[in-house]
């Protein structure tokens, strides 16, 4: 009998390839396709001493050459053309199958999908990886969703290519349906702040703090070697050093600064709008990589009045660099919050029941937004997995409270010198909302009951009422 493949990727671009790699890795055979013939080819011709690699021209050969369950992952563009290679294959599996959609799907696609697949016997599991093509490769983090007997039969293997982190694999059944792509999705929107906050700390360490690049190469190679330890930060700090070749200028002067996105930021914050979770520190990173990206815009504003003063002066040099360290730490713990607040809405309105504290422990590497402090909230979690919210618990209240009057003095400086700070500004305002005894959404609430009618609650009593005001203002029970 021909020897069978425990896995199958169908879909070999990057992401797909270095996946199927990494299963070979591990001594899994591997069966391997693409609707582009030559691709599959290549793969073998490269990789195929790495492991066992089953290489299938057609769907038929593919799906024969995978034992059963049979376990297909799919990895190929998402939307329709997701769905396309779904109603390829779903008719050559048998039920109890499994077909893992390992694209940045949107988690209301992965439902659909999984409901109609189930129906026919085949389970459906949405899996957001993370970690891009290096993490696919050599370890990912990874966030499979789907039913818990797919899981079983799953889980073992994505366990085994996963990042580890003190002997923990970086991937766990998130929950049912699209539970995996909803989790996917609010790691990037974390991901977009948290990109944005460094960035937001670079330029005021360059145009108020006056550094070179290379200098503040040096300021996050030191920032990484402390409690902002992180990916990002490593990165950053390499992103920097950096010179270009042909210029000889620094690499970060020769690129344009117009951020992309490829939406899942924004799916992040339209889904939070729904649910009605303040997410301000994601939606800020959103809209200024789309402000960013407005060319036009920028160019009729460029040159209009600013301040008058646009430097700080040599006393105040000295602190600024870790008043900025302050601010970026609490602005990041605030970024954090508010996607973990979104997950378990989310978890809440679907049923899933997601446990924040495992999401927290499979971030920990593979995935981009690995850092060291997501210990400190996997610990937060574990202690209290009620937690309301992260700014509750006990480290991170003090790490607020102490770093209040640095990130104060950042925003406050920023917005004097005019250097824009969406980020630091909107997780501040955040941080400040949260703590107040009295929000003006009182006043809001009499505005609208003024216009339309729309009643108000009292501190006082039970009940909704409402004031006449355009009569002689005396107020009834609505």
């Amino acid at each position: 009998m021909a020897q069978q493949a425990r896995i199958g990727v169908t879909g070999l671009a990057v992401m797909g390839r270095n996946l199927a790699r990494n299963f070979a890795r591990h001594g899994h055979p591997v069966a391997v396709h693409n609707r582009t013939v030559s691709r599959t080819r290549d793969l073998v011709a490269q990789y195929g001493d790495e492991g066992v690699f089953l290489p299938a021209e057609t769907a038929e050969q593919f799906v024969a050459s995978l034992e059963r369950p049979r376990r297909l992952v799919v990895m190929v563009k998402a939307g329709q053309p997701t769905d396309e290679v779904i109603e390829e294959f779903a008719p050559l599996l048998d039920r109890g199958d499994m077909i893992v959609d390992g694209g940045n799907a949107h988690f209301a696609d992965t439902r659909r999908r999984e409901a109609s697949l189930r129906e026919r016997g085949i389970h459906f599991v949405g899996t957001g990886i993370s970690g891009g093509e290096e993490g696919a490769l050599h370890g990912p983090s990874i966030m499979p969703g789907g039913s818990a007997e797919s899981y079983a039969a799953l889980g073992p293997l994505l366990e085994d290519i996963a990042a580890k982190v003190d002997g923990v694999p970086c991937c766990t059944h998130v929950g049912p349906d699209g539970a995996g792509h909803f989790v996917k999705m609010v790691h990037n929107g974390i991901e977009y702040a948290d990109m944005q906050l460094i960035g937001e700390a670079y330029d005021l360490l360059r145009h108020v703090g006056g550094q070179k690049p290379g200098e503040i190469a040096e300021v996050f190679r030191t920032w990484n070697g402390g409690r902002l330890e992180s990916y990002l930060v490593e990165i950053t700090a390499e992103v920097l050093a950096h010179t270009d070749a042909a210029t000889g200028r620094p690499f970060v002067d020769v690129v344009q600064d117009q951020a992309e996105q490829k939406g899942t930021g924004r799916w992040t914050v339209q889904i939070a709008l729904d649910l009605g979770v303040p997410v301000s520190g994601i939606a800020e990173a959103v809209f200024a990589r789309s402000l960013s990206g407005h060319a036009d815009l920028r160019a009729a504003v460029r040159g209009m009045p600013g301040p008058g003063e646009t430097w700080l002066d040599s006393a105040a040099h000295d602190r600024f660099a870790d008043d900025v360290e302050q601010a970026l730490y609490a602005s990041k713990i605030v970024a954090y919050a508010q996607g973990f607040h979104q997950i378990q809405a989310g978890s809440a309105e679907y049923g899933w029941s997601i446990e924040p504290g495992a999401m927290a422990t499979i971030w920990r590497g593979g995935c981009i937004i690995r850092a060291r402090f997501l210990d400190r909230i996997r610990a937060a979690y574990e202690s209290r997995p009620d937690l309301p919210t992260l700014l509750a618990d006990d480290y991170f209240a003090e790490a607020l409270g102490g770093a209040q009057d640095s990130w104060r003095r950042v925003v406050s400086t920023a917005a004097q010198l005019g250097v824009p700070v969406p980020g630091f500004s909107a997780a501040l305002a955040y941080y400040d909302g949260l703590r107040a005894e009295r929000l003006p959404a009182a006043l809001i609430q009499g505005q609208r009951d003024f216009f339309g009618a729309h009643t108000y609650r009292r501190v006082d009593r039970e009940g909704s009422f409402h004031t006449m005001w355009g009569e002689d203002r005396r107020e009834v029970e609505a």
